[in-house]
């Protein structure tokens, strides 16, 4: 069994930057912050840079986020999933399939970068997303 980890993952429309560097002066620990470039690879984020992927772990606190897509703008409620991600592929694509039955798919598990990735929201109404790391 791979690593595993679970943690809210917040859309911050425009300001991810900004909070996932103030939950980091709070918190201490190791954030994360990339974008992609034209061809959708992963890149650090420089300033100014549209964060695409946020990433903060702290004694075993783990919060994502992103910048959101400018032209979705979520709708309260819905700027707030809960992220579940590791390295273990047949789990985690088992997981998916489980949670998406008698709810609504919004992205199947895709590869983006090196990483797979899917959103949806589960029968209960709740928002997940769901990512494979790399073992």
């Amino acid at each position: 069994m791979g690593r595993q980890y679970l943690g809210p993952y917040v859309n911050f429309q425009g300001r991810a930057r900004e909070a996932m560097e103030f939950y980091r002066t709070l918190l201490g620990g190791t954030l994360t912050l990339q974008t992609m470039d034209q061809q959708g690879a992963a890149k650090p984020a420089g300033p100014g840079d549209r964060v695409s992927y946020a990433r903060l772990e702290a004694d075993g606190v783990v919060i994502l986020g992103s910048d959101g897509h400018p032209s979705y703008p979520p709708t309260v409620g819905d700027n707030v999933a809960i992220a579940l991600g590791g390295t273990d592929k047949a789990r985690l694509t088992r997981v998916f399939a489980e949670l998406s039955a008698g709810g609504a798919l919004k992205g199947p598990l895709t590869d983006q970068g090196g990483v797979t990735t899917g959103w949806l929201t589960d029968r209960f109404g709740i928002n997940w997303m769901v990512t494979i790391d790399r073992a």
